[in-house]
């Protein structure tokens, strides 16, 4: 038997994708509330508030014009991701300069956050794998993927629409395939079940 992979629908990187628009939206509504206030704060505009301004423009432009460009090129989503984290963590340290100590809190740890988005973002593949191997189970997550001694399973109920884990943790793990399997794949997984899962 060879380690076989194979595309899952994960319900976490699921709900990540599709709230990656509404939180560069948040992003870019934020910093153009940053730039009104500065805007308003200043006898005239500076560099800084149109450089806000703009920022915050190509977000929404970004998100509202081509919101499969961000799923499609994950590189572009990274660079705006990385560019919200940087004005953030920007922010929050001039805020603490200035004395503004509660609103630079929360503007260094909006950037912690997008820093985590960016983090599990990175690891995004095309497709989401469950992979079976002669010592164990790899199952996608987040932040990281989990990887399973066959030792540590005690129960897979695998189906040509989707396949049920459960370990000797008690966690279980539920998951669609992308596509429904062929019956060769279906009997390759059911020999790695018959030949390393120990009879409940």
């Amino acid at each position: 038997m060879d380690s076989i992979s194979l595309p899952v629908v994960h319900p976490a990187f699921e709900r990540l994708k599709r709230s990656g628009n509404w939180l560069h939206l948040t992003a870019g509504a934020l910093i153009l509330a940053h730039a009104i206030s500065h805007f308003y704060s200043e006898e005239s505009p500076t560099l800084y508030f149109w450089c806000l301004l703009l920022m915050s423009f190509d977000i929404f432009l970004l998100v509202l014009a081509g919101r499969d460009i961000l799923r499609q090129l994950p590189r572009i989503n990274l660079l705006v991701r990385l560019a919200e984290i940087i004005f953030f963590g920007g922010i929050g340290l001039l805020m603490f300069v200035q004395g503004y100590r509660w609103t630079g809190i929360i503007h260094l740890s909006l950037s912690v956050v997008y820093s985590y988005l960016f983090y599990c973002e990175k690891k995004f593949h095309s497709e989401e794998l469950l992979s079976f191997h002669h010592t164990g189970i790899t199952v996608p997550g987040l932040p990281e993927s989990h990887f399973f001694l066959w030792t540590h399973i005690n129960h897979i109920e695998a189906a040509f629409d989707g396949i049920h884990i459960r370990t000797s943790e008690d966690k279980n793990f539920t998951f669609d395939w992308r596509k429904n399997l062929e019956f060769a794949e279906l009997e390759q997984i059911q020999q790695f079940c018959s030949y390393y899962v120990k009879a409940e």
